[in-house]
């Protein structure tokens, strides 16, 4: 128990290493309609509106007035969670990951024919998955809500007709909260202890900083290609922990709260995108998107007055972490019906990040995209995008027990562009 508890007990820890459902690791992708329809094949090359920076600065260049984009996206996971050693059998917790929204708006203004510069706010993390207070291993799954957004400011430059080439900082605001229950590993001990009954609670914020870069390549009229690099950021997480249990800070501090600390390196990504403009009406567009999932090695919580199975002072939590650097692979078409109507398709291939457990359910992806856009004036156009998304059936140990997650998702997403 105490071993559960320790592992659970800082609210960021467990949230910024949960899988959302519809991304490998912690990603959110969802930052465009426009890119939700193609599945997000093409995101640095293709500069079809202003979310465009969300991926490639560089595209900026290919604006020749000021612009603006804003975006909502609908997040509708469904992922179950089996447990096949709970005391009275087999059980299913269903529907973990609630519904989400995902908000993001984008500027972008040319200063001059070479110069131009623009801002980002999107989310680059966020989760939220809720378990039922009688779980089996309540220790181990519990909520845990994850909220981060990106404020992006980025410059590009436009250093002749074919190549551009773009900078960004990247302010990143995370808030997290958390709390654990005991589960059906209280019922031995019932009522005196319930299953809805705390073992500890956490919440925090932190700000960090970051930085992107990117090349823009026009071959020609019909062809191009974008290149994006972003860094990795090093959060420093502070948080006020609450014990309930004593089994952390000792029997005699039950319910006491202090503060713990946790570093979290959020990986780097890289992204190679072309789009290729095969005749009037019909466009192909790729990606490949890198993340850098080994700097992800382990996770550790410090706190003078914590003291880890009774032999590590000042470590409120040790725990490795099994992960490998992955890739995502994506493909699109878009057909041009008519002056007003756009219509677009992709498939992506979301390679798993990380050893799946009961926090962090990671499985490889299928995203199955189509969406549209209608243009509704010169200046006025709407982008609609859907996706269907299938993750492979995991099965892990954790804790000497053995569960089987699965799960699906479906996405939509609206988006307004307007150009002054």
């Amino acid at each position: 128990m105490s071993v559960n508890i320790r592992y659970l007990s800082l609210a960021l820890c467990t949230a910024l290493t949960s899988t959302s459902v519809f991304s490998a690791g912690f990603q959110v992708s969802e930052q465009s309609a426009s890119g939700l329809g193609r599945a997000f094949a093409g995101e640095a090359a293709i500069a079809d509106n202003a979310a465009v920076i969300s991926r490639n600065p560089a595209a900026m260049t290919q604006f020749s007035t000021m612009t603006v984009s804003v975006v909502g996206s609908i997040v509708m996971p469904d992922v179950d969670v089996i447990a096949h050693d709970a005391p009275n059998g087999v059980q299913t917790a269903k529907n973990v990951a609630p519904t989400a929204f995902v908000p993001a708006s984008y500027f972008v203004q040319p200063l001059n024919d070479r110069l131009s510069w623009g801002l980002a706010l999107f989310s680059g993390y966020g989760v939220t998955t809720d378990y039922p207070a009688d779980f089996y291993d309540g220790t181990s799954a519990g909520k845990t809500s994850l909220v981060a957004m990106n404020l992006n400011p980025s410059v590009a430059y436009k250093v002749n007709q074919q190549l551009s080439l773009g900078v960004g900082l990247n302010a990143v605001y995370a808030k997290a909260e958390l709390y654990r229950h005991y589960g059906q590993n209280a019922l031995p001990f019932y009522p005196a202890i319930k299953p809805s009954d705390k073992t500890i609670n956490m919440e925090g914020d932190t700000w960090s900083w970051g930085w992107n870069i990117g090349a823009f390549y026009q071959l020609d009229d019909n062809n191009r290609f974008g290149l994006a690099y972003r860094s990795k950021v090093d959060l420093d997480f502070e948080g006020d922990f609450t014990d309930y249990s004593g089994l952390i800070l000792g029997s005699a501090n039950r319910g006491n709260t202090i503060k713990g600390k946790l570093p979290v390196v959020l990986p780097a990504t890289a992204e190679f995108s072309g789009f290729h403009q095969l005749n009037h009406q019909i466009a192909v567009h790729y990606s490949i998107f890198w993340t850098q999932w080994s700097l992800f090695k382990e996770l550790r919580a410090t706190n003078a007055q914590c003291n880890l199975n009774g032999q590590i002072p000042g470590i409120c939590l040790l725990k490795d972490e099994d992960y490998s650097d992955a890739f995502r692979w994506s493909i699109g078409t878009t057909y041009t019906l008519n002056p007003s109507v756009i219509l677009r398709a992709g498939f992506a291939y979301d390679e798993q990040g990380g050893k799946a457990t009961l926090s962090i359910p990671d499985t490889d992806r299928f995203w199955y995209s189509a969406g549209a856009t209608y243009q509704h004036s010169p200046q006025l156009s709407i982008d609609l995008g859907i996706s269907y998304i299938y993750g492979k059936e995991s099965g892990f140990i954790e804790n000497k027990q053995r569960f089987t997650a699965s799960s699906v998702a479906y996405i939509g997403a609206a988006q307004l562009n307007y150009t002054f």
